[in-house]
């Protein structure tokens, strides 16, 4: 079967929605896919600070924030579908939204995009909240992207995703796991903005910088880096808990830059040495995707410390490496359009695997 597929994808970084348009064939359980046509819409300003601000909005106006995204959203898929002529060649959509509220323990996980409202712009059936039943069978709803490379990116040991949040996947003897390791782009991102750039390309002001070691340590040090997996971080981590222990210290931004660029890296390290040690001995390799990828410095810092390891570290094309969680949100949708699971209890601690995805459809 073949299934011609939108997914869309908005990171905790904010740095825009992701648009993929991608065939998926599946042939007797094996999946392959082409990327047809991508986009990376960087957000308006206004845009940046309404959903950056959305936690904190009464109930009433963060219900019609998640009406005006829904709508939002839909104008630009439109326009994409329209650009890359791609009318009448779309069996469905697969939109994660933006993720606002995240608290498993509660049971409770939100992304704000409201399918219906999706829905009623494009025309096309929508599928969007995409980890609910996981997060509601007790799972931590996050991260989802694993099955997508468990089907899509196979031949690798460890995948490691460095967005907003680092997330690293690992294929175990007995199954397939992942969790949140740390605050990633969200943290060096908002660094980076005290020198009025959006981000520190290829880290090259983070490579200029000496770290700190007592704020090496402390960070180091954090109680969630304790915790065993499964575990998943909300997006507020990085905002309320990693930025006020580095922005009142009088360090220089390219030595807070490259303190946490080396605390990333440290962090990536533990995580890695825990999965090892589940694993046959013998060399690794690790596919590196998400934004942080283009970050030079840090993936050269990440494989300087997992050398010691013998992990190889992978970096793939551009298009991969950008558009990687979008291209998994299609394979997540269209496993719901199938009726199949798509979330794994196995990453996720939910009591099993689930089908995930609420469908919104005008016709």
């Amino acid at each position: 079967m073949v299934y011609n597929v939108i997914g869309t994808m908005s990171g905790s970084s904010l740095d825009g929605l992701d648009i993929v348009f991608a065939e998926l064939t599946e042939i007797r359980g094996q999946w392959t896919y082409v990327i047809r046509a991508s986009e990376s819409l960087p957000y308006e300003p206004e845009w940046v600070e309404q959903l950056s601000q959305a936690t904190s909005l009464p109930a009433k106006d963060y219900l019609l924030l998640h009406t005006a995204y829904g709508h939002y959203t839909g104008r630009r898929i439109l326009n994409f579908i329209e650009k890359n002529q791609l009318d009448h060649k779309i069996h469905f959509i697969a939109s994660h939204g933006h993720t606002t509220f995240h608290i498993p323990a509660q049971k409770m996980t939100a992304q704000l995009g409201d399918g219906a409202a999706i829905a009623a712009v494009t025309g096309l059936p929508v599928i969007s909240d995409l980890r609910a039943v996981d997060v509601a069978l007790g799972g931590q709803g996050a991260p989802i992207v694993p099955i997508g490379e468990k089907y899509l990116l196979p031949g690798y040991q460890y995948w490691l995703n460095l967005g907003g949040i680092a997330n690293i996947s690992a294929q175990l003897p007995e199954q397939f796991v992942a969790f949140d390791i740390c605050p990633a782009n969200r943290v060096l991102n908002a660094l980076a903005a005290a020198l009025n750039k959006p981000y520190d390309d290829g880290g090259a002001l983070a490579a200029g910088g000496v770290a700190d070691s007592n704020l090496l340590e402390q960070l180091n040090q954090l109680d969630y880096y304790t915790k065993p997996w499964p575990k998943s971080l909300a997006n507020d981590f990085g905002t309320d808990t990693i930025l006020p222990l580095i922005a009142p210290l009088r360090i220089s931004v390219q030595g807070k830059l490259r303190t946490y660029v080396e605390h990333i890296a440290a962090q990536i390290t533990q995580a890695v040495k825990a999965l090892k040690a589940q694993l046959p001995e013998g060399p690794g390799k690790m596919l590196v995707t998400g934004g942080g990828a283009f970050n030079t410095f840090l993936v050269n810092t990440i494989r300087q410390q997992l050398e010691p390891l013998d992990i190889t570290v992978e970096v793939p094309d551009e298009q991969t490496v950008s558009f990687k969680e979008a291209l998994i949100m299609a394979l997540i949708g269209t496993l719901r359009w199938r009726q199949e699971d798509n979330v794994l209890s196995g990453v996720t601690g939910a009591s099993r695997d689930s089908i995930n995805g609420a469908l919104w459809t005008t016709h």
